[in-house]
């Protein structure tokens, strides 16, 4: 009893000076005064219904979830003014520190509530195109003796193409390239840049007006040579890189917005070297998480505040929260939870690839079976292991034969992992029945992320605007590249061989070849 005991102090202990630091987008909290600059549908008491009742609403669901969150810091987006600020500061007496800033021409503005003392707060100004969006709020904190800045962004929508985002990424980088490379600093808000924004963007010509390259990966350098910045690698790396924590979830789960249906992480925190240096305050490792209890996050639904559209009018339903859902991460000042950042276990399996983002040095896979090939690009398993997608070079390996393989680089690619530079190191033997290496689709769950990667087959259903209907009310959409080799509306298919992939947070079967699949009489 007594050994348990002195192991619950000593745990208490371990986590005693660790602080919690998160970020919210609140989606447009406003108060009930007419200033001007509100939003049409946040004019009060119009016929939008932004009144009285539907504020106390709004403003106490943004009061549960700091309250239930109980970050010791968070940086807050999308609150009008300061008078809102101070209300919320004034309800939440935890906190006793606050700061704000907002234009006067802007409908909303950024700030910081604190239970840790707030030193100053200045902005990095931004004037685009004759308009101004919002500043960056550079609020320093201390905290037990030891100083540490706080980048507070918001950053221009993707109404605006990327030259916007990346004007605030150089301002920002600049900045911080003046602060001492031991300084401790977090960069995190609303970026509305994903933290794979240069795969993201590149075929949208609206965005894309920077020759693809990126605010938040080329200018805050969180890629380098279109690899993600690990934290093997900020420690090492001479250049001011940064390292985005949403690296630390699996694929499936990054995100903290949706569009579309489709994950989305606009919201981001990320970090520089002073972070991991074992010096001051420190990155608690593996810390970094999107909260998401169920009134927030249910069925594959962020619980949005409503807003519903009659008559050109966006009419407040008086339910909800916001489209964003709040991230945060565990910063320490204790030694005794730090240098965990390097992992050191060998890699001898596929499923090994899925933990890692970089390979630091060549991996042997011995014994991997090629089960499916398109030209270039081919699928590779062991048995009771997972399979990985070769996306190009694939070439000269062979349907059904085994070989042992010396990968390279992997990828994450939407969400899918894929192998981008490997060699063939030996041909083993021929296995005939590698189709046994197939996952019958009828009987498992194929929106289970588990099975991403894996080669269905035995999955019977109905074609309505590529999608397949398993049933009435459930469908998996199927992708091509060649469009013209997918199944027509109202055909009643078989897939044979099916790439099942997961792409943004929604699986799907990915077709190669007009053979993937059969047409049912």
């Amino acid at each position: 009893m007594i050994k348990y005991l002195i192991l619950l102090l000593f745990t208490l202990s371990l986590f005693a000076n660790n602080l919690k630091i998160a970020s919210y987008n609140v989606e447009n909290l406003f108060d009930l005064e007419s200033n001007g600059s509100e939003y049409k549908e946040y004019i009060p008491n119009s016929d939008s219904n932004w009144n009285k009742e539907n504020f106390d609403i709004k403003f106490a669901n943004v009061i549960k979830v700091i309250e239930d969150l109980d970050p010791d810091i968070i940086a807050l987006q999308e609150i009008e003014n300061e008078n809102v600020i101070k209300l919320l500061k004034e309800k939440l007496p935890q906190y006793k520190y606050y700061t704000f800033s907002k234009y006067e021409t802007s409908s909303v503005g950024l700030g910081f509530l604190s239970k840790v003392e707030i030193k100053d707060s200045k902005n990095l100004d931004f004037k685009l195109k004759n308009e101004r969006y919002r500043p960056i709020l550079e609020t320093t904190f201390l905290y037990d003796g030891i100083e540490f800045k706080i980048f507070n962004n918001h950053w221009p929508s993707k109404k605006s193409p990327e030259s916007y985002r990346i004007k605030y990424a150089k301002d920002l980088q600049d900045r911080v390239t003046t602060i001492a490379k031991d300084y401790d600093y977090i960069l995190l808000g609303d970026f509305n840049s994903d933290y794979d924004e240069f795969q993201t963007f590149k075929n949208n010509t609206h965005l894309n007006n920077s020759e693809n390259l990126t605010g938040i990966n080329h200018v805050l350098n969180t890629i380098l040579n279109d690899t993600y910045i690990t934290t093997n690698d900020i420690l090492k790396e001479s250049k001011k890189v940064h390292y985005n924590l949403w690296l630390e979830l699996p694929t499936n789960e990054r995100f903290s917005t949706k569009f579309r249906n489709q994950n989305s992480t606009l919201d981001n925190m990320i970090l520089p070297y002073s972070l991991f240096d074992d010096k001051k305050l420190s990155y608690v490792p593996k810390s970094f998480t999107v909260f998401k209890p169920p009134y927030l996050y249910n069925n594959g639904q962020i619980y949005r505040w409503k807003v519903k559209e009659s008559k050109n009018e966006k009419v407040h339903q008086g339910e909800g929260f916001s489209d964003h859902l709040p991230i945060y991460a565990l910063f320490s000042l204790d030694l005794k939870d730090k240098n965990i950042v390097k992992d050191d276990k060998p890699i001898s399996t596929i499923k090994d690839l899925y933990e890692i983002e970089k390979i630091e040095k060549p991996i042997i896979l011995n014994d991997v079976i090629v089960i499916y090939k398109d030209e270039d690009s081919a699928i590779i398993k062991k048995e009771n292991d997972k399979p990985i997608f070769i996306y190009k070079n694939a070439q000269d390996l062979k349907v059904g034969f085994s070989y042992n393989m010396q990968i390279n680089q992997i990828f994450d690619y939407f969400d899918t992992k894929e192998i981008k530079d490997f060699l063939i190191k030996q041909e083993n033997k021929k296995y005939e029945n590698y189709k046994n290496l197939y996952i019958d689709g009828s009987l498992v769950d194929i929106f289970d992320f588990k099975y991403t990667n894996e080669i269905i087959t035995n999955l019977s259903g109905i074609i309505k605007k590529q999608k397949l209907y398993i049933n009435k009310d459930k469908y998996i959409k199927l992708y091509s590249k060649n469009k013209d080799i997918l199944p027509k509306d109202g055909q009643n298919i078989t897939i044979l061989s099916g790439h099942l992939t997961s792409h943004k947070g929604n699986m799907q079967i990915v077709i190669y070849k007009s053979t993937d699949y059969k047409v049912n009489n």
